[in-house]
């Protein structure tokens, strides 16, 4: 069984990617003017006015838009998409000035297409005492004294993953991993109400994944409509699950009672800070799997480690037991 011959994922795609996920960096200091003069741009095109390159990009693969850019007028470059001027990073070297090095100047932003749809309450769109509050809701969910209760569960998605490609001979890796990650997304989440509302959410989710970089053109068959009615009944689904949370009166351990608990917090931000979670872990989890299965198959001795070491631990938890 060959699990990587098949992907459609460019590797370039992934920088780009990353960006996306913690928002467009909008370069403002690019695009203002500090006195008579305006800074000097990365080199590139803006396109038409307000459009921007966006129809080129969604009338090709983004991969080639992208990868056409970067031969064109190198690693760094500006462009106009779904309506932001911005510029684009594309080498590891950018992205860590971006990321890490620099990123008390930049301010992670997003099209407002993009707030629309995941909910204008989500985390990543705010900074300040308000993000502070959610990371620290997030963190208690995601604790190894949190976790500990979901990890047989994890581990039956795992396996149940595993046997579903034996008779498989030749699958997308990250395609595959999308759908574990988002499994056990949904568990994270919702706990044991994940799986009575799975299908519904997933359904759901993967219109709202299918818009997410349509044109923001909110007219009957378009992409970017059925998302935007696919988010409002993820929003009636997360409002169910938490009005029969509300009347049974149990507590969960669950990155959902975590945002409950918190009397502060209206229905609508939970609501929205849950999909924006849903959408913001499954790409970037999902990507970083699919690495480490491709290193692990490409470095045979550390996968021989790896193997030792887990068995190792199996054993350990039984004998504890």
């Amino acid at each position: 069984m060959d699990i990587f011959t098949n992907s459609p994922i460019h590797p370039f795609f992934f920088i780009f990617a990353a960006v996306f996920a913690s928002g467009l960096f909008i370069l403002n200091r690019f695009f203002s003017k500090r006195g008579p003069q305006q800074l000097p741009l990365p080199p590139g095109s803006m396109g038409y006015p307000y459009v921007g390159e966006t129809f080129q990009m969604y009338s090709q693969d983004p991969n080639v838009f992208f990868t056409s850019k970067q031969s064109k007028y190198g690693p760094i470059f500006k462009t106009h998409i779904l309506g932001c001027p911005c510029v684009m990073i594309s080498s590891p070297e950018a992205a860590k000035f971006v990321l890490v090095t620099k990123s008390n100047i930049f301010k992670p932003t997003f099209p407002a297409s993009k707030e629309r749809m995941l909910g204008r309450q989500a985390i990543f769109f705010h900074q300040g005492d308000y993000h502070s509050k959610l990371r620290k809701l997030v963190l208690r969910a995601f604790m190894p004294q949190s976790l500990h209760y979901i990890v047989p569960q994890v581990e039956s998605l795992a396996l149940h993953a595993l046997h579903s490609w034996e008779a498989t001979h030749e699958i997308n890796t990250y395609l595959e991993m999308k759908t574990y990650t988002f499994n056990v997304a949904l568990l994270s989440i919702f706990g044991k109400d994940g799986a009575m509302y799975g299908e519904e959410l997933k359904r759901c989710y993967y219109v709202l994944e299918k818009g997410y970089n349509s044109m923001p053109v909110n007219l009957p068959g378009t992409l970017f409509h059925k998302a935007m009615k696919a988010r409002k009944e993820l929003g009636r689904i997360v409002a169910k699950i938490m009005a029969m949370r509300r009347e049974m009166k149990h507590d969960h351990n669950d990155l959902l009672g975590s945002f409950m608990e918190d009397k502060e917090l209206t229905d609508e931000q939970i609501t929205d800070n849950v999909i924006g979670v849903i959408f913001a872990a499954r790409d970037t989890t999902a990507s970083a799997l699919t690495w480490v299965l491709k290193y692990l198959r490409d470095n045979p001795s550390v996968l021989q480690a790896v193997t030792v070491s887990f068995f190792l631990s199996s054993q350990s938890r039984i004998l504890l037991n």
